[in-house]
């Protein structure tokens, strides 16, 4: 089932008028990111307002999911002698079959499968398991049971929860930002018309019978249960005896080890075909009182009917599985959707709008966009405005307007933004006052940790300034020297920390900045000035913590991720191998089967989880943000000047496996951000020398893979190239080229018909020079069309996606490396360090890119 979002606050309200102090807690399961933390931190908060006790367990991956089941939600179940119960899912489970996950799929003496436990489902990847949005109410397993399938009440409809749904009956409820009703419709028609389609045996035969379907479709969608189902195949009673067997979900293996996780269906569970006389939902009409029966219409033939059915079920089959095949997205961020839901409340406030503001701004740091994992090409439109093209920016201006609702501008403090230089585009780096915790809007450029760092360093550990400048070569470093002469700013001011610079070259900087910038392809390095017609778009988000601290909502999402990635206090090799962290402490890890890791990154969890609600604590983990920034720096130069990057059919491929810094990459999030790194060097690269993106506007997408030598193991994860990333200003193009397209055709349709009705008035036409002409018009469109291919292929649904995650699963289907695919990222697999060679080998023969 899934909540639409008019309907956001329907669970937690009933929550609320329901839950007491012998209620069970809530449990919350929240994957390691920091989008997730972040929603976790703003459900937390309304939980504690309300005085609902809760407990938080952080989960690492689907082997850590489904022990979560085993030992905390199965006991929970009135199966188990529990009372049932509200999990919330934050970021986990989107994309498998989450009642299998968590063992709450089993069905003990005709009970309740779930047990009483309802899943909250929150989650911004996709493709979303269909079976946990239009399924996952735990009446239809009993219904299929017995037999007994009664159309559904309207508390739900074909999936979707009505205003009269009742909790607290169990199941799995997705939380819906608007992409199901918006785009999913096909796949939710597909989806039902399987789950009441009777079964029948396929053995491949052709299909070249030409009957319709759409009789047989409407009476599957809304059949009731009249009799019982007959089977058109042999051995009545073999069907029924495994009739439990077809209705388990089909699962498929994760890795080549003993390990899997449940995949999505490739269509639901099959029932036994019923006769023709049942197909059809509505009462006979002896069955009406005082209607007579009409005459008998022949029914079609069992062959005719199997062959129906057989068509209309490879046509959704053929459906699910291309929704399926489309690749990996993101959507609206889950601290967004929260924070939706906090203000449908009437309970938002600065820090709960803080948290939604980190978790959105952080998406882009790990390059998660509208085509999945990969550099973003929409980087161009200046500021912030990296993430989801023009879904992305509208959420972030809501987010602005939020700000100036929750913090209005205080009129007896222009003088002081005049004296800080606010006014005139200085980026603020103090609090106004020592209780000042306001969020504000700063023109911030695209710089890293600007405001704790030295404003040359934080320019040369830019990634979108190193891609541009080629910062890795002497030439680069040059580039950007000039361009810092050029702004007037000498090295000995840009080196020292930007907090002590000149206050004059701090006002100047923006200016500068906007005139000197475009000359070296910098044109997004800085938001545009605010106008009334577009407002302050681009502009970033700054809070004060009174004299403690001020720092950018990006500052914030750099140095979460860096304690999630690297710890508090980061990691380091010694000449000898041997590990330390920053405070000296020896960390000896042998660790073959991961458990003493997953341990690690959960102990990290917590301590990004106290900094985000201390200012202190995040001012001790500025260091390790820096650390693990200069190491992405030194390796991706190293990998580009000693020209290890190598060019395979599909995809480019670095292997990180050498130097210092290779411990630091045993982390998925901290490898991706060195692959986006180096794909964004690589992709401005291509561009210098084509004049476009590669793979036929694509882009080149990338595989990198880094070393664990204390597992054995190689972490691989594929990037997108950033090809078909929703770009306004080029959508804005092609929407004026088909109207101007549609305009030329409306007009030429207009000359014809002046033409026709003057000729008809002198009674002069001529039927051959007619049909030359409506000929000839065909024959424009066609040129036209033809132009407009390349758009067309662009707007295409599903272009330019991550796959990695469908090639991964492929390969390791088709091989016999040793492949752990735990994560819940799909682009990110485990491979062992033999057998790395023959992966990529066979990964590179797949399509990575939709």
């Amino acid at each position: 089932m899934y909540l639409p979002r008019n309907l956001i606050s329907h669970l937690y309200q009933h929550l609320l008028r329901t839950h007491h102090p012998q209620s069970p807690p809530i449990l919350v399961l929240v994957s390691l990111e920091p989008d997730a933390l972040c929603a976790c931190r703003i459900l937390s908060a309304l939980f504690k307002r309300d005085y609902i006790p809760h407990s938080i367990h952080p989960i690492s991956g689907y082997n850590d999911l489904t022990s979560a089941g085993e030992t905390l939600i199965q006991p929970m179940t009135t199966q188990k002698g529990g009372t049932g119960g509200v999990v919330v899912c934050l970021g986990v489970g989107g994309m498998v079959d989450v009642s299998t996950m968590l063992g709450l799929d089993n069905i003990v003496d005709g009970g309740d499968p779930s047990g009483g436990v309802q899943v909250w489902l929150i989650d911004a990847r996709r493709p979303w398991n269909l079976g946990n949005v239009f399924a996952g109410r735990p009446e239809d397993a009993l219904r299929e049971l017995d037999g007994n399938a009664r159309s559904r009440g309207p508390d739900v409809v074909g999936g979707r929860i009505q205003p009269a749904f009742k909790p607290g009956q169990g199941g799995v409820i997705v939380y819906d930002d608007g992409d199901i009703e918006q785009e999913l419709a096909t796949e939710q028609e597909a989806y039902l018309t399987l789950a009441n389609m009777p079964d029948v045996e396929d053995d491949g035969e052709p299909l070249d019978d030409s009957d319709g379907e759409s009789e047989i479709a409407e009476s599957l969608n809304g059949a009731s249960q009249g009799k019982k189902r007959k089977s058109w195949s042999d051995g009545d009673d073999e069907n029924n005896e495994s009739e439990e067997e077809n209705r388990r979900p089909r699962q498929r293996r994760r890795s080549n080890s003993s390990e899997t996780v449940t995949s999505s269906p490739s269509r639901p569970p099959r029932r036994q075909i019923r006769d023709s006389a049942s197909l059809d939902p509505s009462p006979s009409p002896s069955q009406i009182p005082g209607s007579s029966p009409p005459l008998a219409a022949q029914s079609p033939s069992p062959q005719k009917l199997r062959r129906r059915l057989l068509r209309l079920r490879r046509k959704h089959e053929s459906a699910l599985h291309k929704y399926y095949s489309l690749g990996a997205t993101y959507s609206e961020p889950i601290s967004s959707l929260l924070y939706s839901l906090a203000e449908a409340l009437g309970r938002e406030d600065n820090d709960l709008l803080w948290h939604a503001i980190v978790g959105v701004s952080s998406l882009e740091l790990y390059g998660r966009s509208m085509t999945g994992v990969g550099i973003s090409s929409s980087l161009n439109s200046g500021g912030s405005a990296g993430w989801g093209g023009q879904r992305g920016e509208r959420i972030r201006q809501i987010l602005r307007d939020e700000v100036r609702r929750l913090n209005p501008p205080d009129p007896a403090d222009t003088r002081g933004e005049t004296a800080r230089g606010e006014a005139s585009g200085v980026i603020p780096t103090t609090a106004r006052s020592p209780t000042d915790t306001a969020i504000r809007l700063s023109p911030e450029p695209r710089f890293l940790l600007i405001r704790h760092w030295s404003l040359y360093d934080s320019m040369l550990h830019s990634p979108y300034l190193a891609a541009r400048l080629h910062i890795w070569s002497d030439v680069g470093r040059k580039r950007l020297h000039k361009l810092l002469a050029k702004m007037g700013v000498s090295l000995s001011q840009c080196k020292q920390n930007y907090t002590h610079m000149d206050m004059e070259l701090k006002r100047g900087l923006r200016h500068s900045l906007l005139t000197y910038a475009p000359m070296y392809g910098l044109d997004g390095l800085v938001p545009p000035p605010a106008s009334a017609g577009r407002g302050k778009e681009g502009w970033g988000f700054v809070r004060s913590w009174g004299w403690k601290a001020c720092l950018s909502a990006m500052d914030v999402g750099v140095i979460v991720g860096a304690i999630l990635e690297v710890g508090k206090f980061g990691i380091r090799t010694d000449a000898t191998g041997r590990l330390y962290d920053q405070r000296g402490a020896k960390k000896e890890i042998v660790d073959e089967d991961g458990s003493q890791e997953t341990q690690a990154w959960i102990e990290r969890f917590w301590e990004a989880y106290d900094a985000l609600g201390d200012i202190e604590a995040l001012k001790q983990a500025l260091p390790t943000a820096q650390l693990l920034h200069r190491a992405i720096l030194r390796t991706g130069t190293s990998l580009i000047e000693k020209r290890q990057i190598r060019h395979l059919q599909a995809f480019r491929m670095a292997v990180v496996k050498e130097g210092p810094d290779v411990q630091l990459f045993t982390h998925p999030a901290a490898l991706t951000k060195l692959a986006l790194w180096v794909g964004e060097a690589i992709a401005e690269q291509e561009k210098e020398q084509r004049g476009k993106v590669g793979k036929h506007g694509k882009g080149t997408p990338l595989v990198m893979a880094g070393l664990n030598e204390a597992r054995g193991v190689y972490v691989v994860v594929g990037t997108g190239g950033g090809g078909g990333v929703v770009d306004i200003a080029l959508q804005e193009k092609r929407k004026q080229k088909v109207e101007a397209k549609a305009m030329r055709k409306q007009e030429r349709r207009d000359a014809r018909e002046r033409k026709r009705s003057e000729r008809k008035k002198r009674d002069e036409s001529d039927e051959d020079e007619n049909e030359e002409e409506e000929e000839e018009e065909p024959e424009e469109d066609e040129e036209e069309s033809d132009e407009d291919s390349d758009d067309d292929a662009i707007d295409e649904r599903g272009y330019g996606r991550n796959r990695f995650g469908n090639a991964f699963q492929e390969v390791v289907d088709e091989t016999n490396a040793r492949v752990r695919i735990d994560s819940f990222e799909s682009c990110v697999v485990e491979i062992k360090k033999e057998d790395l060679s023959s992966f990529l080998e066979s990964l590179s023969m797949k399509a990575v890119i939709g």
